[in-house]
């Protein structure tokens, strides 16, 4: 899988994408040159529909799924939805799936079982549309990482470091796609920007998924306090001016990084002057492609 470009945008206020002012930012992304956008699935209602939105908005970009549940609709009907999306916008849209939580599977009538069993099974019933080239797992421990290997074209991991994405290219070889989630707040006063750091991500801390992948990057229970550490949140997310984010996103793909996903934090809305003050970064930036 290549994207095209090293850098994307991740955005939750992408969501509810048939209002005007969605369309409107996704069409400026789309002239910018941000070429991928990330779509988070939530709990999976509405997500195709907002796919399909986008893919009109921004009729030279990919859209990712990152991720969407795999309890929300069943793998025939996440094929048939596909098959309609490329059908209309040609194969723009790349589905990524993640496992949720028990909640999410019962609150759906299904029986969540052993998380890399269900995504195996989930990869089964797909159709061909969906096969591993269009396709990426939310993965972050060994065993599901190992699925993504076999079963995807890679992985999109969430609230990693660059010392992740080095741990795992090193374990995984130079095939599969690694495309790490990565926050950032353009706010130079750290004590700010690290509040909107963990108004933004601090509650997936408490998830005992991330905490036990933060574990095994080294970090302790002083870190993962409510809200996290400083030196947590200063390791998670990229704060200060557009060059640190750079240095933030190279880090990741000397690291081994193939696309970073750039999820905008403390903006009270949709983040147009911070993708536009990065839209270097989707042209190249100064170091990107080095």
């Amino acid at each position: 899988m290549d994207f095209g470009q090293r850098v994307g945008v991740w955005s939750m206020e992408l969501r509810s994408a048939d209002r005007p002012q969605i369309r409107d930012a996704a069409a400026e992304l789309d002239a910018l040159g941000w070429r991928t956008i990330w779509l988070p699935g939530l709990d999976g209602s509405g997500v195709l529909d907002d796919v399909g939105a986008l893919l009109t908005a921004a009729p030279r970009s990919t859209v990712v799924t990152g991720v969407l549940n795999i309890w929300g609709q069943t793998a025939a009907e996440l094929s048939g939805r596909v098959a309609a999306l490329d059908a209309e916008h040609g194969p723009r849209t790349v589905v990524g799936l993640g496992i949720g939580s028990p909640a999410g599977a019962t609150a759906h009538g299904r029986d969540y079982g052993r998380p890399v069993e269900s995504m195996a099974r989930y990869l089964d019933e797909l159709g061909p549309g969906v096969g591993p080239e269009r396709r990426l797992l939310g993965a972050l421990g060994p065993r599901m990482v190992e699925l993504a290997v076999d079963r995807a074209a890679g992985w999109h991991p969430f609230l990693v470091t660059p010392g992740y994405v080095a741990t795992y290219r090193e374990r995984v070889g130079a095939g599969p796609l690694i495309a790490p989630h990565q926050a950032v707040v353009l706010d130079t006063d750290p004590d700010r920007a690290r509040a909107a750091a963990r108004a933004g991500i601090g509650m997936f801390l408490g998830f005992p998924t991330y905490r036990d992948n933060l574990r095994r990057l080294g970090f302790g229970d002083d870190d993962l306090v409510p809200g996290g550490s400083d030196r947590l949140i200063d390791a998670l997310v990229a704060h200060g001016t557009a060059e640190d984010v750079e240095r933030r996103v190279r880090e990741h793909l000397d690291a081994g990084a193939d696309h970073v996903a750039l999820h905008v934090l403390g903006a009270g809305g949709l983040p147009l002057a911070q993708w536009r003050e990065l839209a270097f970064l989707a042209r190249g930036g100064k170091s990107v492609y080095a």
